[in-house]
């Protein structure tokens, strides 16, 4: 089914709950293609012109279901411009502008790269059930590993981000064996807040540390209130080892992982007191790629 208008949308997976919504096709390709699945009922939403919307406002950014990888990010490096790199490394071309935001927030990976941004960031989801709209904080979206808060019948209408602060910073970091089209073994993304020389807020977020992209509640704990210096952030990043305990796998051991969102919090403690210092390393870096 093509439903056209949001209330179509509704009405149909409020008939068929266990269908299977369809955007860029990136995820539900693969389970054809690797893992030989039967698909389901599809329902189709890129005939939906209202989930195409991006709109920016003095409230944020509201991103629709349906809005591109290539044109959420876009927009969301003009308001965040230290997001640049992570939103260059996601992905490849194709992917980015068939793929939606959206599903990517659905999709639920606990390595997915857009997701410690948002939460990092303090965005909501917008999902409706039927005429019924709410609102949900990324960071309480997950349940468990590819467990949701989504009632059935319910889908995500749109991503909904605040708008910067002029005096709030910004981080986002994605490791990985390759610079670009790789799966993350740590990503971290980092929204702090310094007045009169003290933290007075943090948002820490990380993927690739737990079944689920997760807050280092703990850790933010620990640097609310302290000083802003290389000494603070160093103790507190020790509390990282409270907040989770990663797996060991292919891409990564566990004390790696642990280590990795160790660096980068103080990388990004060096970013803001040494401006242009990352800048010129990940031009360097850019550099030594070759081209496709």
């Amino acid at each position: 089914m093509a439903p056209r208008t949001i209330d179509e949308l509704a009405s149909a997976f409020a008939q068929e709950p266990g269908a299977l919504l369809l955007a860029g096709g990136t995820d539900v390709g693969l389970l054809v293609t690797k893992q030989l699945r039967e698909l389901p009922t599809i329902l189709y939403i890129g005939g939906i012109g209202e989930l195409h919307a991006l709109r920016s406002s003095a409230t944020g950014l509201r991103i629709g279901a349906a809005v591109s990888l290539t044109r959420a990010w876009g927009a969301l490096v003009e308001a965040f411009p230290p997001l640049a790199e992570i939103a260059q490394r996601f992905g490849s071309p194709p992917v980015r502008n068939s793929g939606t935001l959206c599903g990517n927030l659905a999709n639920g990976s606990p390595i997915g790269d857009a997701t410690p941004v948002l939460m990092a960031l303090g965005a909501e989801l917008e999902l409706r059930r039927g005429a019924e709209v709410r609102r949900v904080p990324l960071e309480r979206f997950y349940l468990g590993y590819q467990r949701k808060d989504l009632q059935a019948g319910e889908f995500i209408v749109s991503v909904l981000v605040p708008p910067p602060r002029t005096d709030e910073w910004v981080g986002a970091y994605k490791l990985s064996k390759r610079f670009d089209q790789d799966i993350s073994a740590v990503c971290a993304a980092f929204a702090v807040r310094v007045a009169d020389g003290r933290i007075v807020s943090a948002r820490l977020a990380f993927g690739g540390m737990a079944a689920v992209v997760a807050r280092a509640a703990r850790t933010e704990r620990a640097l609310i209130g302290a000083a802003w210096s290389e000494a603070s952030i160093v103790r507190a990043s020790a509390c990282l080892a409270e907040d989770f305990t990663p797996l060991s796998d292919l891409r990564a051991s566990s004390a790696f992982r642990l280590q990795s969102a160790r660096n980068l919090l103080r990388r990004f403690y060096v970013e803001q007191t040494q401006p242009g210092v990352a800048t010129r390393t990940f031009h360097a870096l850019a550099a030594a790629v070759p081209s496709a």
